[in-house]
């Protein structure tokens, strides 16, 4: 009996000192399963060890993978049933085999109980236990055996980061069990020695007990040295906080499609019909697809951080409070009403990885999401395809309208990312946002001014051209109605109303979603558009319509808003003739030499000043052939034709720019080779004091040419909208690079025109 005590009391005690880490990893999960399942392995492992103890060695590990396998197999389905995973048996358990640590570490918090993130911690329990027992057992070597609990619960402890909880009570146990497995192995060690002490003399041992006193004091010594030289940083240490490892790992991201959803709108009110998801909903209710949070001048972007997430998600945070004011008493804000939206969605012809919901979700079942906590959006990281289908129940606050007239906005660091636009804002828009901040003072007061000066002066049109920066908009708000301004999709119709919001102080965002209905209904893309949304503080996102209402007429813009015209200089008026007044001489004076005086100080400055004023009609009407020329040019590749023709036009306006650039790529380079050289081009501004942001890179457009010019499929008007997209967004970037003198001489190059002249001679005509 006492030698069955000795055989299993170890592995108990090491077992103990592995479920105490399954428990410190276990306080980031969602529940105990991930603490129950790290103790049953811990515990499986432990009675294989025991029960393999009379067997030779060799035949240990072949047993206790054998067992792993049956447990790790039931954790696998357990853990799947519980947490709703569904897919064949091999293919879960491979995946989360194979991404169980990427996924641990990118996981949101608190992290769902399920296959692949419980494979990992189940295995390394197992395998740590398996190693503990036989150096405690078989080799009797504790102090190693300890080796493999240690290191199991320090990476918990490293895993939680600043996520722990402020007890001690499991760190004080994993202690005790060590010491108690150390006392356990040390008495039965001392008991199992002869004692030599009779067959030793007196002075042999009393030099026995000499040196085992010195080497105890000079062990204690080095302790305290160690001690002594560990406890500054230790105690330095001891008030931070741990350092967490999901920062250091790069959660999934997203391509350029879902980066700027924006871009879309267009794309979709050209092919309204088509059919992208079917929804029920108990509710009518937004349906969100993307937050747009980053502007840059060029592009709204989404800017998420997107982490694995399971089906309970956790809750969003408190809005902002508002800043206290000296002097007055803060009172507590109503954010408003909160309502749970249910939503069944399937998707149809939808592309790309953001995955619709209802704001804010809070559990989501049928896929497995990544969610980004800021925003509260989601991605599905292998992609939506046709037949997908979910179900999402989310929370939609709808703000006390009573509240928002004296709602303020939040300030602080926190803030700088919805304040921000990039410099040299045309000064039409600076003017408008002026005159409007200056007439109300309240921040949803301005808020409101701007919703509705874009609702009643500007026509929403979804024909109108995709683009969203800074010269798009204020081609929008400023250009002719004439000319295709003044008229927008609701793309321009956000993208405005959250830069202008920008402007004055209000934290906006832009919002891409779909209108969704209640009950069962299916989603078009017609029903696809863009909102704005400012944050105030205590109540949080708030959404706006700048939309103008179906059967509003458009009023003109009133004069203050109008842009000034830049100043001209005046033209130069026709100088008076000269006269000729008599003079003293008498009247034997020849008549014919006044006569030809008068002639020479009259005629010869009108005939310069014809001869300059033609001259300089001549150059105007040159430039203004050049500039209609250029625009319709520039109108003909980016606007019209197939999506094919479109790339290929926006493939053409980057190398004529390469050109007026003075960086002429190669006629042997390929479309990667040029966007490599584009690339290099625009590497830094040529004579400049400021830095700037890299370059949008053309490695996607350099395929999408590729596609059109030697693949058999075409492209859709998605793809040439992006094209355009990165074709602009370059040649702006790398035009603002170059010398003032470069930039003059840019616009009124008649370069372009010439080259394209060039190319339509040299590109065969099909024989008829």
């Amino acid at each position: 009996m006492v030698r069955f005590l000795r055989v299993v009391t170890v592995p108990v005690l090491l077992a103990g000192m592995l479920a105490l880490a399954g428990i410190t990893l276990g306080q980031v999960y969602s529940g105990p399963l991930l603490a129950l399942l790290v103790a049953g392995a811990a515990a499986g492992s432990a009675l294989i060890g025991i029960a393999t103890r009379p067997l030779p060695a060799w035949a240990v590990a072949p047993l206790s993978v054998l067992g792993l396998l049956g447990y790790g197999s039931f954790a696998i389905i357990y853990s799947a049933r519980q947490s709703g995973v569904v897919g064949d048996f091999a293919d879960v358990a491979l995946d989360a085999v194979a991404n169980g640590v990427p996924r641990l570490l990118t996981a949101m918090l608190p992290v769902e109980a399920q296959p692949d993130t419980v494979a990992v911690p189940v295995i390394v329990t197992w395998l740590a236990g398996l190693a503990a027992t036989e150096l405690g057992t078989r080799s009797q070597r504790m102090m190693s055996a300890l080796v493999p609990p240690l290191l199991l619960y320090v990476s918990a402890l490293y895993l939680v980061g600043p996520h722990r909880s402020t007890t001690i009570w499991t760190g004080l146990g994993f202690a005790g069990l060590g010491a108690l497995a150390l006392a356990a192995t040390g008495q039965w060690q001392r008991t199992a020695v002869r004692d030599p002490g009779g067959a030793l003399d007196t002075g042999v041992r009393r030099a026995l007990r000499i040196r085992a006193a010195i080497a105890a004091a000079t062990g204690v010594a080095v302790i305290v040295a160690l001690a002594a030289i560990a406890a500054s940083p230790i105690s330095g240490g001891v008030g931070k906080q741990p350092a967490d490892p999901r920062a250091y790992v790069t959660p999934p991201q997203l391509d350029t499609l879902d980066e700027n959803p924006l871009s879309r709108i267009s794309g979709w009110a050209v092919t309204p019909d088509q059919h992208l998801l079917d929804t029920t909903l108990n509710e009518p209710a937004r349906i969100r697809l993307a937050v747009l949070g980053d502007y840059d001048g060029i592009t709204w972007r989404v800017g998420g951080l997107y982490h694995p997430a399971g089906r309970s998600l956790p809750s969003p945070p408190p809005p902002p409070a508002a800043v206290p004011v000296e002097g007055e008493e803060t009172t507590g804000i109503d954010p408003g009403v909160t309502t749970e939206i249910e939503q069944r969605i399937t998707v149809v012809e939808l592309g790309g990885k953001l995955l619709p919901a209802v704001g804010t979700p809070r559990r989501v079942d049928g896929v497995r999401v990544s969610l980004d906590p800021t925003s509260g959006t989601l991605i599905l990281p292998e992609g939506l395809s046709e037949g997908l289908s979910y179900t999402v129940t989310s929370q939609r606050t709808t703000p006390d309208i009573n509240v928002l007239p004296t709602a303020d906005v939040p300030k602080g660091p926190a803030m700088a990312r919805y304040l921000s636009f990039a410099p040299n804002v045309p000064s039409a828009l600076e003017n408008a946002a002026q005159q409007l901040a200056s007439e109300n003072a309240g921040a949803y007061q301005r808020a409101a001014a701007i919703e509705q000066f874009l609702a009643e002066h500007y026509r929403l049109d979804p024909k109108a051209p995709s683009g969203h920066a800074y010269r798009n908009l204020e081609f929008f708000l400023f250009g002719p109605a004439h000319a295709g301004g003044r008229r927008g999709t609701s793309e321009q119709f956000a993208a405005s109303f959250a830069l202008l919001a920008r402007m004055v102080g209000l934290p906006s965002r832009v919002v891409v979603g779909f209108n969704g209905a209640k009950g069962s209904a299916a989603v078009h893309a017609s029903d696809a558009y863009a909102w704005p949304e400012v944050l105030f503080a205590g109540i949080g996102w708030v959404p706006f319509d700048p939309l103008p209402r179906p059967d509003q007429q458009v009023e003109p813009l009133e004069p203050q808003f109008e842009p000034k015209p830049e100043p001209t200089k005046p033209e130069p008026s026709d100088v008076p003739a000269p006269t000729v007044q008599p003079g003293s001489a008498g009247p034997t004076a020849p008549v014919e030499s006044t006569g030809a005086a008068v002639v020479t100080g009259s005629v010869l400055p009108v005939v310069g000043a014809g001869a300059g004023g033609g001259l300089l009609l001549l150059l105007a009407g040159a430039l203004a052939i050049i500039l209609i020329g250029r625009k319709a040019l520039r109108r003909r590749r980016l606007d019209e034709g197939s999506p094919a023709d479109r790339v290929t036009g926006a493939w053409l306006e980057v190398t004529d720019a390469l050109r007026l650039a003075g960086s002429r790529p190669g006629s042997s380079l390929s479309a990667a080779e040029i966007a490599q050289h584009a690339q290099e081009a625009a590497a830094a501004p040529l004579g400049g004091k400021h830095v700037r942001l890299p370059a949008p890179p053309l490695t996607e457009l350099a395929s999408q040419v590729n596609a059109v010019t030697f693949a058999a499929g075409g492209s859709v008007q998605v793809d040439a909208d992006a094209a355009t997209g990165r074709a602009t967004a370059f040649i702006d970037e790398l035009k603002a690079r170059r010398p003032w003198w470069r930039r003059l001489i840019w616009a009124v190059h008649p370069g372009p025109l010439r080259w394209q002249r060039r190319r339509d001679r040299e590109t065969p005509k099909p024989e008829l």
